[in-house]
């Protein structure tokens, strides 16, 4: 039977939220720069007056996945369609049972990947897929770690663009998170300011489910649980441990004005002003919008001229 994590969110904070899902990116070898997609997204109402929580249930199944760009990735825009996954394993430890852990890449007369099979040289941890001989100037490829959910929808998790005639070695990390904000499916993502002040699902322990609470000061609780023996002798869900974020009380004031600098358009917190600049816990995240200009620094100054690059929930990246 397949192992599946469960991530349950619930909305403690007084106003519906939008939430998102999204893992930690592989490392790679053989590729250059790593993008990540959104896994799923939802909106959910406040606890309090609805009872309502968000289940988001994955397969822990590897998957190799490739796709056609229709053009270079870009954040908050659509990776491409999936063009191929291929279920494979990870390369065993030193001495370990050989696995099925590579796949082949083809892409005539389409985009493919073969059935897994056994090779000898990828690390431990990781799987490869093997690109075949291709004129990037005509056609580029994604190729990465893909994941399924339960409903069986597979999403390419996070990716690199694909070199040809090249061996892309892929070690996945079982790590996911939680953020505010809305990115469908498939959608590029900035990992770094997304998961800043995002909840941490950590499965790499051996946790299958995670209670995460979203709460109204704009921390998070996750609660880690396991299947395991209860003292009546049932097996059942076992809390084995829970922590709470912190607001970054060492974070300074910071202000998004217009492109003007007329007005105050938000308020939030910064750990510097060097560029670029991730403001968290904006006070009016609705107010800020990608790739408009604003003027953004301390309270009474000094500011800069920067552009929104990304906003996910109450986290904004100005350069």
């Amino acid at each position: 039977m397949a192992t599946k994590i469960t991530i349950n969110v619930t909305n403690n904070s007084p106003n519906s939220q939008n939430f998102f899902f999204f893992q930690q990116p592989a490392v790679y070898s053989g590729g250059p720069k790593v993008y990540t997609n959104s896994l799923y997204s939802q909106e959910v109402l406040p606890y309090s007056t609805s009872g309502s929580v968000l289940s988001f249930t994955m397969i822990l199944q590897y998957y190799a996945g490739v796709q056609q760009q229709v053009e270079p990735p870009q954040i908050g825009q659509p990776s491409g369609q999936l063009g191929a996954i291929q279920a494979i394993d990870l390369t065993p430890a030193s001495g370990g049972t050989p696995t099925k852990n590579t796949t082949n890449m083809t892409v005539d007369p389409s985009l493919g990947l073969s059935p897994a099979f056994t090779t000898q040289d990828p690390q431990s941890g990781s799987f490869r897929i093997n690109t075949p001989v291709y004129d990037p100037a005509l056609m580029n490829y994604s190729a990465g770690s893909a994941v399924q959910s339960l409903t069986g929808a597979i999403t390419l998790s996070n990716f690199v663009t694909a070199q040809p005639n090249t061996h892309l070695d892929c070690q996945p990390i079982i790590k996911f998170y939680v953020q505010t904000g809305d990115y469908t499916a498939g959608t590029v993502m900035n990992f770094t300011s997304s998961s800043a002040t995002a909840a941490l699902c950590d499965a790499t322990p051996g946790f299958t489910t995670f209670n995460v609470s979203y709460n109204s000061n704009g921390t998070w609780t996750v609660k880690n649980m396991v299947m395991a023996q209860l003292a009546n002798g049932s097996r059942g869900l076992l809390e084995k441990s829970s922590f709470t974020t912190e607001l970054n009380a060492a974070a300074q004031i910071a202000e998004v004005l217009n492109e003007a600098g007329t007005a105050v358009v938000s308020t939030g917190q910064a750990a510097n002003f060097l560029r670029p600049i991730t403001v968290t816990n904006l006070t009016a995240p609705g107010a800020i919008i990608r790739n408009r200009d604003y003027q953004v620094g301390p309270v009474g100054g000094r500011y800069q001229g920067l552009t929104c690059t990304d906003i996910t929930g109450n986290t904004a990246v100005f350069d």
